[in-house]
């Protein structure tokens, strides 16, 4: 008796359907590649807008093509915890450049320094929920340029809020969502300032670098 093979078909990576956290990770590497000066303001628009409409793999890892050291990987990763409590007391608590953002962050910080930088983060979603409770500390918080904020639910007592992104929500970034209490503290949420001439980058506060023209 004769038996015929039956021939198997493995799909092209490229064609397999992508996840809203997927989009939202290429959104963060390209936000990347504008700090690292390999994309302008416009070209980071047009792209993100490309990436959020992808459907596929190959449409949406189109958009990373030309630039270097910037890669969407096939397989997941096992997931993050989507929840992170940073205590900070009498001391000084710091995360800054490539650090993964949950969905949910809770600062507690007693008489001390909490400097969270979110312009080179992780951020696989659309709204982070940051809740603080502050007592006698200092929290300042760095959101990427097109990242909206709202803090007006914060209760604060014998302290000070200074909300810098003047509760612009045309941003097509993430939604800081603010909420908690500051008692007898500070916190700052301000944009970075990016200038460029030439090669040059500066982005104020916290970094200086060159790029090629």
């Amino acid at each position: 008796m004769h038996s015929e093979g039956v021939a198997t078909h493995t799909p092209d990576p490229r064609g397999l359907r992508v996840s809203d956290a997927e989009r939202e990770h290429v959104t963060a590497l390209l936000q990347k590649a504008v700090g690292r000066g390999l994309l302008t303001l416009e070209e980071f628009a047009e792209r993100t807008d490309t990436a959020l409409a992808a459907r596929t793999r190959g449409e949406l890892n189109a958009v990373l093509a030309d630039l270097p050291g910037l890669v969407h990987a096939e397989t997941a990763a096992p997931a993050p915890p989507e929840r992170l409590e940073l205590k900070t007391t009498m001391s000084a608590t710091r995360r800054r450049g490539d650090w993964h953002v949950p969905g949910e962050l809770v600062i507690r910080n007693r008489m001390g320094a909490t400097d969270l930088d979110f312009t080179e983060a992780r951020i696989p979603h659309r709204t982070v929920h940051l809740r603080l409770d502050v007592a006698a500390g200092s929290v300042r918080l760095l959101v990427p340029w097109n990242a909206t904020v709202s803090s007006e639910d914060v209760e604060v007592l014998a302290g000070k809020l200074t909300d810098r992104t003047g509760y612009d929500r045309r941003g097509n970034g993430t939604h800081f969502a603010v909420t908690g209490n500051v008692r007898a503290g500070s916190v700052e949420i301000r944009r970075p300032w990016i200038f460029r001439l030439g090669g040059l980058v500066v982005q104020w506060p916290f970094r200086i670098s060159w790029s090629r023209p």
